[in-house]
């Protein structure tokens, strides 16, 4: 069967590292690249040896030989990207967020829909191994009642100018949420703090309050002194630690709770219990090699990607309420029950 042939859009930050998954991926055949900057196009055609390389993306939209494209731009410039190479007939794997507004993340997603093309969003977590685990274990109640989540995403960079650190680096832990707890919150509530550049929070709390009185924490930033990218999972049986950076135990789950104990007198005391921690063996496999396999394969079969234009509206529409939010001063936007129930 022919290679599915592909243009990538974008070779700044993370469009390496898309080039280099599709590259060894036996499906794909990356073609065609397009880039503002003249070195970076030329060190993606040493590498990849590539048929066409362009300064406008409006050359790989227009090549009718493309099967799809691979869009890594700034988040400003997705709508009118993914717009385009829909509408001229390409599959569209575009970086996260999808858009920045849920207008356009629906336009997009009703826009795929009609065309028959296959639109996916890079929520890379999405197709992680260690958080596959976490939600198997969810799925079987190893955890007993999830009381709650908190998320620590922070790094000394990358500091942006054109979104803050809420659209920036959240829609990681968005994703992740939205997918282990398979609904949206009922509520979002953001505070942040600007001190680089003025409009621009570095600094983002965010909480969002699900059903069953679940609550999940966010803190995203660039401009912390170290490299954490930390989830925490309380329950009542259980607890786990997902720690992405760790190289050799992503995983741990502390048999840690608090119970009640009955006496004699009817009364009921609240006891701590500590038992052993388990790290469990997580393929190792770069996330990213399964996201990329993943887009190839739904082309090929006409499935519905796992992160879909539905997921990424879905996050767009937290990350929206969760700026709303940062603009009233951290006053919980509700989010209606008919979005609250597309994934109950």
């Amino acid at each position: 069967m022919d290679r599915l042939r592909l243009g990538l859009v974008g070779y700044g930050y993370w469009g390496p590292n898309l080039a280099r998954n599709f590259h060894q991926l036996p499906e794909a055949w990356l073609v065609a690249c397009a880039d503002a900057d003249n070195a970076r196009l030329a060190e993606a055609a040493r590498l990849y040896a590539l048929q066409q390389t362009a300064n406008d993306a409006r050359a790989l939209i227009e090549n009718p030989t493309l099967d799809a494209l691979v869009i890594a731009t700034p988040a400003r410039s997705h709508f009118e990207l993914v717009s385009q190479a829909l509408n001229a007939g390409k599959h569209v794997l575009v970086e996260k967020p999808l858009a920045l507004t849920s207008a356009d993340a629906r336009a997009l997603t009703d826009l795929a829909q009609k065309n028959k093309r296959v639109l996916m969003v890079g929520h890379t977590f999405e197709y992680n191994p260690a958080v596959w685990k976490i939600q198997e274990l969810l799925d079987a109640g190893a955890l007993g009642e999830l009381y709650y989540i908190y998320a620590n995403r922070v790094n000394l960079g990358r500091v942006q100018t054109d979104i803050n650190a809420l659209w920036s680096i959240a829609p990681h832990d968005v994703s992740i949420m939205l997918a282990l707890l398979k609904q949206m919150p009922l509520s979002v509530s953001a505070h942040g703090a600007t001190y680089l550049h003025q409009g621009i929070e570095d600094v983002v709390f965010a909480l969002l309050n699900f059903p069953n009185n679940i609550v999940g924490h966010i803190h995203a930033s660039w401009l912390d002194p170290s490299k954490t990218r930390q989830m925490t999972f309380v329950g009542s049986e259980k607890m786990i630690v997902y720690d992405d950076v760790d190289p050799e135990a992503k995983l741990k789950i502390y048999d840690k709770g608090v119970y009640k104990r009955g006496d004699a007198f009817g009364e009921f005391q609240l006891r701590v219990r500590s038992g052993d921690l388990y790290i469990p063996k997580i393929d190792l496999t770069e996330p990213l090699k399964y996201e990329c396999a993943h887009f190839l394969e739904c082309i090929r079969d006409n499935k519905t990607p796992r992160t879909d234009g539905e997921n990424g509206l879905r996050v767009v529409r937290v990350l929206e309420a969760a700026q709303e939010s940062l603009k009233q001063n951290g006053t919980p936007i509700q989010l209606n029950s008919m979005d609250a129930d597309k994934r109950g």
